[in-house]
């Protein structure tokens, strides 16, 4: 065969798989080349369009498919010896797979309409503690120990993160599991375990995922040195990992916080944010900002900027644990939970 024929043969292997490509997605770039071809009338115009179009595609073929030949190799590995650990999948999902490309830049951060800065009220910790899916040690990454100075707004956003197979699962997971969802809490220094303080965080989680939960870290693994080289964070083992799902609906918000500034959350180290939501989006809002911010003994004071991230399909926000963030309210007139702001959310733990 020739090279044109091999690749010929793989990119029709390809356009057959659902985790490279949905059938919705490629009737969309059959209607975007129709529309491309009749709207041009110099051949030069259609070409460049369609090389275009090919280049973003060609992307985001490349990075669904690293993950899941990635994927492929690791099953067949661990068919061959005879183990199904998850620690053997994770070593072997480094060596396989490519991490997603990560967008240019969030939102750069926008000065606050308030001309002096504001102290945000900082709520307890999200909790409860002790939730944690004990994992083996892993070589990921971390912020230092020692708390900064001033902790700044930077984080990494990763488009198109799950493939499009597993993005479907995970919202029908969700869905089957709507009475399985509770009031989330905080933690509290009135408490040894997590409370429901409404004052501060109002939302719904549910913390058993299930195969979701191995799902999202072998991508996490895969995208971690892209993300801490990015964020400046070194490499570290990680011992714990705690991951929930979070609902929120109508009126639902997150006051200001950091993840890990009481004693029980100190080993937090890197905040994990995966949003999916039913299409077209029936809410407004929830949008997540992280703040500038510096410390004044005990208390986290914003300076006046941060980034916002507005919720989008398929797509993972990482950031420091010890960054100053919030939740905005959430609008979702129809009340219905199919509509709600889900994230697939949590921590890694040194």
């Amino acid at each position: 065969m020739t090279p044109k024929q091999i690749l010929d043969s793989f990119s029709e292997t390809l356009m057959q798989d659902e985790r490279i490509l949905s059938a919705q997605e490629r009737a969309l770039l059959r209607n975007l080349l129709h529309h491309a071809k009749s709207a041009s009338l110099e051949p030069e115009i259609h070409a460049a369009v369609s090389a275009t179009i090919a280049s973003a595609v060609g992307e985001t073929v490349a990075q669904r498919a690293f993950a899941v030949l990635g994927g492929s190799i690791v099953e067949r590995i661990l068919e061959g010896a005879g183990s199904s650990s998850f620690a053997g999948m994770q070593d072997a999902a480094v060596l396989a797979t490519t991490p997603p490309q990560p967008k240019p830049a969030p939102k750069p951060p926008t000065p606050s309409p308030r001309p002096e800065p504001e102290e945000l009220p900082i709520p307890p910790n999200p909790g409860p503690p002790g939730l944690l899916a004990r994992t083996p040690s892993i070589t990921g990454a971390t912020a230092v120990l020692e708390r900064p100075a001033v902790a700044p707004a930077q984080c990494v956003v990763l488009d198109e993160f799950l493939a499009p197979q597993e993005l479907q699962e995970l919202s029908r997971f969700t869905l089957e599991h709507e009475a399985a969802f509770c009031a989330s809490q905080v933690v509290s220094q009135d408490s040894t375990e997590g409370v429901v303080s409404e004052k501060h965080r109002r939302s719904r989680v549910f913390m058993d995922l299930g195969k979701h939960q191995e799902v999202i870290l072998a991508r996490i693994q895969s995208a971690l040195p892209l993300v801490l080289s990015r964020l400046d964070m070194e490499q570290f083992p990680i011992a714990n990992v705690e991951a929930q799902i979070t609902a929120s609906n109508h009126g639902d918000f997150f006051r200001g916080h950091s993840d890990n500034g009481d004693p029980r959350t100190a080993s937090r180290q890197l905040t994990f944010v995966y949003f999916f939501h039913r299409e077209p989006r029936q809410f407004s809002g929830g949008e997540l900002r992280i703040h500038d911010s510096r410390h004044e003994g005990d208390r986290q004071i914003a300076t006046g900027s941060y980034q916002t991230i507005v919720p989008q399909q398929n797509q993972i926000v990482f950031f420091p644990c010890c960054a100053l963030h919030e939740i905005t309210p959430v609008e979702c007139t129809s009340g219905l939970f199919a509509d709600s702001r889900f994230t697939l959310n949590g921590w890694l733990h040194k």
